[in-house]
């Protein structure tokens, strides 16, 4: 029978799941999105973005399956550096939910490509980090949790473990 703890599991399995659990993120992100009709904020579209890359940097690491810590380490770093990032917008898409509404502009009903084709991509993503009332509005709770809540303990999570898998030595 197989471990039920994935600190104990292969190099190999450990990323197999943190591509499995980040696709599933963005699938329900999608049925959030499509089957509930919530539009995602700009915030959130980057998120998704850092989860996408965190998954596939996974599933390559998971197929190479390098044999020496470095590249196992090398593997973890990068998913970990992903999530930090991606962590840190949705520290900040949570910080904003936290502030009075008053003090963001109004909703622009700009969607991320659209700032990008207008404004360029320094400036769409300074516009983006800034926020406005699309971000700082809470339309999704679970547990008393808001979304960008429970994508900052995910990619807190994801992170962990990937530098736990990367990093862990093995017999």
């Amino acid at each position: 029978m197989p471990n039920a703890n994935p600190l104990a599991w292969s190099f190999r399995l450990q990323m197999l799941f943190g591509f499995a659990v980040c696709a599933a993120l963005l699938g329900f992100a999608l049925y959030v999105e499509h089957g509930m009709f919530m539009l995602p904020c700009p915030l959130c579209i980057l998120q998704r973005f850092f989860f996408a890359g965190m998954g596939l940097l996974g599933i390559v690491a998971a197929l190479h399956n390098p044999s020496g810590s470095v590249g196992r380490g090398a593997y973890g770093i990068a998913i970990a550096l992903l999530a930090a990032v991606g962590g840190s917008i949705a520290a900040r898409h949570v910080w904003l939910q936290l502030q009075p509404p008053s003090g963001f502009p109004s909703c622009s009903g700009q969607g991320l490509s659209y700032m990008l084709e207008s404004l360029g991509p320094i400036d769409a993503l300074a516009e983006t980090l800034s926020g406005s009332a699309d971000c700082a509005k809470v339309d999704w709770a679970f547990l008393g949790l808001s979304m960008p809540a429970w994508t900052l303990l995910c990619f807190v999570l994801l992170g962990f473990g990937a530098l736990v898998a990367g990093l862990r030595r093995r017999a």
